[in-house]
């Protein structure tokens, strides 16, 4: 495909612009349509992105003959219902995760992306961070030895008070779990991806700190840390996790645990890990992502900085800039989107050929692991993660 990949964004809260914005630095992609909940909205996000067409319905959106391929920025409850929509209009698709609201869903939408042949994303893009491939070649080149521990976490503070309040915690529009679902899901996909070891087991504590918030009566914009005065509340129960543990075991035997948090004070996204090897350790900070510190037991300890000329050649062009120029969270959607887009346009085929990005197999298997966890807390057990395929 030497033509310009032409793209329609279903969805435009939190994420849909940032998937616009890199997008638009990519050059040979460009977002020609944005499909919102009603005419009006649609109109209102297109002229403030300068989009040239609007849709107050998706379905309108997926029979446009222009569009080749459409990522679904939606709330969860409506992830399977849109992914499964725009494959059976034969167009690409890249889903924010979570891909489905349970693992039977996500099933179903594996096999339809290989019955319909499209290209097919999900974005777990922390992966795509210059950062991670570095320390997956690390891993794979045998610098750290036997990687045998994997511990880190995922902590946040935009629901710390219970007068925070977001869809999210609504369970018939977020889904079973929230935390494990939202941020857990991110830390899984990438300590698999850097040590190329799958989970396997899990066992699960989670808890909901604050079973009852207080929903504003005036709708707060999600991390404006804005809340509103005097009585302007309604209480609400809340029966998803705030927080989880899970101790977790990789299919070699690998053994490790996360811990996740969206009511952690000071922390505004720290996706963190450290894998144990018997030479080496490494340790990763997403709020510092540019710095890997490496651990060793006879010799003074490091710290690698980001640096194409420092990287290992199969992680080169994933920086795109000089040492010192620090890349991150939008750098990292927008690897995401390139890898995913000159996989289309040089019309490669996943079912022969394996892609650098996230696909709904690997949205698959992270519903799989939140589904196991679910299980596990509820029977208080270890818990096998079933791929359902």
């Amino acid at each position: 495909m030497n033509k310009t990949i032409n793209v329609g964004i279903i969805g435009s809260g939190f994420i849909g612009p940032a998937h616009i914005e890199a997008i638009r630095r990519l050059g040979f992609v460009q977002v020609v349509a944005i499909a919102e909940q009603n005419e009006e909205k649609a109109r209102a996000v297109a002229e403030k992105l300068n989009i040239p067409k609007a849709y107050g319905d998706y379905k309108e959106l997926l029979t446009d003959p222009d569009i080749d391929a459409v990522h679904n920025c939606t709330p969860n409850h409506l992830h399977f219902e849109i992914n499964k929509a725009i494959m059976e209009a034969g167009k690409h698709v890249l889903s924010e995760k979570p891909l489905a609201m349970d693992a039977k869903e996500s099933a179903e939408l594996v096999r339809l992306a290989r019955e319909k042949g499209v290209v097919h994303g999900v974005n777990f893009n922390y992966r795509q961070y210059p950062m991670m491939k570095q320390v997956a070649e690390m891993v794979r080149r045998g610098d750290l030895g036997s990687v045998y521990l994997v511990h880190g976490g995922y902590q946040q503070d935009w629901l710390l008070y219970d007068t925070d309040f977001n869809w999210r915690l609504a369970k018939e529009v977020g889904g079973k779990s929230r935390a494990v679902a939202d941020i857990g899901s991110h830390w899984c996909d990438t300590v698999q991806y850097v040590t190329g070891k799958r989970i396997k087991e899990v066992f699960a504590d989670l808890w909901t700190v604050h079973p009852v918030r207080k929903k504003p009566k005036v709708a707060q914009v999600t991390y404006s840390g804005q809340a509103p005065d005097g009585d302007g509340y309604d209480p609400v129960e809340v029966s998803t996790e705030d927080y989880a543990s899970v101790l977790i075991h990789f299919e070699d035997g690998t053994k490790g645990v996360f811990t996740v948090s969206q009511v952690s004070a000071g922390r505004k996204n720290r996706l963190s890990f450290e894998l144990s090897g018997s030479e080496k350790s490494v340790f990763w900070d997403q709020e510092e992502p540019a710095r890997l510190w490496i651990g060793h037991r006879d010799q003074p300890n490091q710290t690698l900085m980001a640096d194409p000329g420092l990287f290992y050649e199969g992680a080169r062009d994933a920086v795109h800039y000089p040492g010192g120029h620090t890349e991150g969270w939008p750098d990292s959607i927008k690897n995401m989107m390139l890898r995913y887009y000159t996989f289309i346009r040089e019309g490669k085929d996943l079912l022969k050929e394996r892609a650098d990005f996230a696909t709904f197999e690997e949205g698959h298997l992270s519903m799989c692991i939140t589904d196991a966890i679910l299980q596990s807390h509820e029977q208080k057990r270890w818990v096998q993660v079933q791929h359902l395929l």
